[in-house]
């Protein structure tokens, strides 16, 4: 399918906008950066309208994407704004969002001010291999990741004295071992521990979550699956590639369905620097595609976070 993009211009001329005066009468320091996305069928002055809404409250846009696909009555953006929020209140924000909400049918009106919300609460589930948790917990606790990490849930036991463990200690984030077997998959107890999360992110858990456990979770759960999708799916897809003597390395994260490994992709990578040759081993091909895993991860939990990420159609997502 063609896609068509549309780009709003960022207009950074600031002596000629009348919101960006106003801010030189304020402390720059109450100044609020604020994200909004949405999502409408397509029609004549959604952009106008979204623009008057941030400006008629003195505040201004910092850069805007908008994406309509070809031949499809939809209309997708997602803009960035300051504003000061004396003079635009967090409630009122929301209500002025929802009116043009209303206005187009919107399907999705989502509006976020960092600054202001709860940051978002995760729970990681996690197995033997420590790599991805490790990395996130590291990116949580520099501040890299704009999350609240509630707990952490594995199926492998862990002595107290691991790296792992005491970290969590520390920063006093509760770890769970649920031990799962073919007959027991422990998978209302995670439920139990998970209800009060926004999204959940499978650091390397290998385990499949049940159709049932996601029609009751109904939220989102991203996976980091060590392969470049659709290829290798399923289990120790590094052994696949391998086997099939790839020259790139791929990892993929990508929101959780039924399906073993076919969700919606959120990100992508490759190695392009060092390259995979004849000469490497399976472990030099593990160690290379493990360091691509967190990177990926990460990046596809940052951007959810941003609001960078949006549904596409059953199988696709528009990331800005």
């Amino acid at each position: 399918m063609n896609l068509t993009q549309r780009r709003v211009p960022q207009v950074f001329e600031l002596g000629r906008s009348s919101s960006i005066r106003s801010f030189k009468s304020i402390d720059s320091s109450s100044i609020t950066h604020g994200i909004h996305v949405f999502q409408c069928p397509d029609a004549v002055g959604i952009v106008a309208k979204l623009s008057d809404c941030i400006a008629s409250r003195g505040g201004n846009i910092l850069g805007a994407d908008v994406f309509v696909p070809e031949n499809k009555n939809v209309f997708y953006s997602r803009s960035e704004f300051i504003f000061d929020p004396v003079k635009w209140p967090r409630l009122q924000m929301d209500e002025d969002f929802l009116r043009i909400s209303k206005m187009f049918d919107a399907t999705r009106s989502v509006v976020r001010v960092p600054k202001l919300d709860p940051k978002f609460k995760i729970a990681v589930l996690a197995s033997k291999q420590e790599h991805c948790l490790i990395d996130l917990l590291h990116s949580w606790q520099d501040g890299r990741l704009p999350v609240d990490i509630t707990r952490v849930i594995s199926n492998h036991d862990r002595f107290p004295n691991t790296h792992v463990v005491r970290f969590l200690e520390r920063n006093s984030i509760p770890y769970h071992y649920l031990g799962t077997s073919k007959e027991n998959n422990r998978e209302d107890e995670i439920l139990d521990l998970v209800q009060n999360t926004d999204f959940l992110v499978l650091a390397r858990y290998m385990q499949l979550l049940s159709g049932k456990f996601l029609q009751r979770y109904r939220k989102d759960i991203i996976n980091i699956h060590h392969g470049l999708l659709p290829s290798f799916k399923g289990g120790h897809p590094s052994k696949q590639a391998f086997d099939a003597g790839v020259k790139l390395i791929g990892a993929t994260s990508h929101f959780v369905t039924e399906e073993l490994d076919a969700g919606p992709i959120i990100e992508q990578m490759v190695i392009i620097v060092e390259r995979v040759s004849h000469r490497d081993n399976i472990q030099s091909f593990v160690q290379k595609s493990e360091n691509l895993e967190k990177q990926c991860l990460a990046k596809a939990i940052k951007s959810y976070c941003e609001l960078r990420v949006l549904p596409n159609e059953e199988n696709r997502t528009v990331v800005f």
